[in-house]
């Protein structure tokens, strides 16, 4: 906790997923009380902020913890189709596929920045 509290920026990808237990909503509780107005913190989520709520253990610390990071937070809602769709490989835009496996030579990693 100490290093999750004392880090310059910390960034929690897809939080509020599934419900936590009564210790993760007081660690989730406390990262937020201690990181509020010292060090940037990064939230992505699926849910909206409202929809945090349920998924603590506590209401009241939910809501305790939810008001301390949105008094200082900016809320970016991105709507629209998932970015990962696209990444999606397609046999039609790749064609079909190759009858033998395809070699590839290993790149030195110094050489991958020089391209």
């Amino acid at each position: 906790m100490a290093e999750l509290i004392a880090i310059d920026l910390l960034v929690i990808d897809d939080f509020a997923l599934e419900p936590m237990t009564r210790e993760e909503s007081r660690d989730v509780y406390q990262l937020f009380v201690e990181r509020t107005g010292r060090a940037a913190t990064v939230v992505t989520s699926n849910r909206d902020t409202a929809e945090w709520l349920t998924t603590f253990d506590d209401t009241m610390l939910a809501q305790s913890a939810i008001d301390r990071f949105q008094n200082a937070a900016y809320d970016l809602v991105i709507e629209g189709e998932s970015y990962r769709s696209r990444l999606k490989p397609t046999i039609d835009k790749a064609g079909p596929p190759p009858e033998r496996p395809v070699e590839k030579k290993p790149v030195h990693p110094r050489q991958k920045r020089q391209r």
